[in-house]
């Protein structure tokens, strides 16, 4: 799957959102934006690295290790509604994302009856506590009036390497030491700040977590 962002995610429903982060986010950022901490626990697992190929059923089912399909593309314009905030500890920061998604950017597309064009995504300007971070949702326009606190946003074309992450959200952070090392080796600068996709809801319909391997999230890094 391209990086396409307005063909890559989803159009989702925005109900599914305060379980997605309520359930996992606080154990996503717990991990994912402690690098340094997880990179002093020794060894990393071996990761299985795929290009552009889509993790099968078998593979799901008997993986050890996270998958990782490195996709390097163009990212087309796309718009988003974001709120800055920022959070002291671990805890705190999934209570004020499952709210800023559920229902501050909610109710801002309910009035003004823009259309979602994807699932939640979300920059992170501190890799540890305390956090300080954008949560966004794509949308398809600017609303007529902005409400105290909610941003809008266009992001333009860029090349990106995004890496297309199938595994436990602990081991995310693989992810990003990545698409790190391949800036390096291809000799690329960062064009702006790396974000996240949150492309497949890891809650079922019953409410259950889902095999983590068989969730997506897309962690992009803009490139030049």
């Amino acid at each position: 799957m391209l990086i396409k962002p307005m063909q890559m995610i989803k159009k989702i429903s925005l109900f599914h959102m305060l379980i997605l982060f309520i359930s996992l986010f606080i154990v996503l950022l717990g991990s994912s934006c402690n690098q340094d901490n997880q990179t002093n626990k020794g060894v990393p697992p071996t990761i299985i690295r795929k290009k552009d190929k889509p993790v099968s059923k078998s593979d799901s089912a008997t993986a050890i290790a996270p998958i990782i399909n490195i996709s390097d593309t163009v990212s087309m314009p796309f718009a988003v509604l974001y709120i800055k905030d920022s959070a002291y500890n671990n805890i705190r920061l999934g209570e004020k994302l499952a709210k800023i998604y559920s229902e501050k950017l909610e109710k801002c597309i309910k009035v003004n009856k823009l259309t979602v064009n994807g699932p939640p995504m979300a920059w992170y300007k501190t890799q540890k506590a305390p956090f300080f971070f954008e949560a966004a949702i794509p949308v398809n326009k600017k609303p007529a009036k902005l409400p105290k606190g909610i941003n809008f946003r266009k992001i333009p074309q860029t090349r990106v390497i995004v890496a297309h992450f199938y595994g436990p959200y602990e081991e995310t952070v693989q992810a990003y030491q990545f698409l790190k090392e391949w800036l390096k080796e291809n000799k690329k600068s960062p064009a702006s700040q790396p974000y996240e996709i949150y492309v497949d809801d890891p809650v079922d319909e019953n409410g259950n977590l889902k095999d983590p391997y068989k969730v997506q999230t897309d962690i992009v890094f803009p490139y030049r």
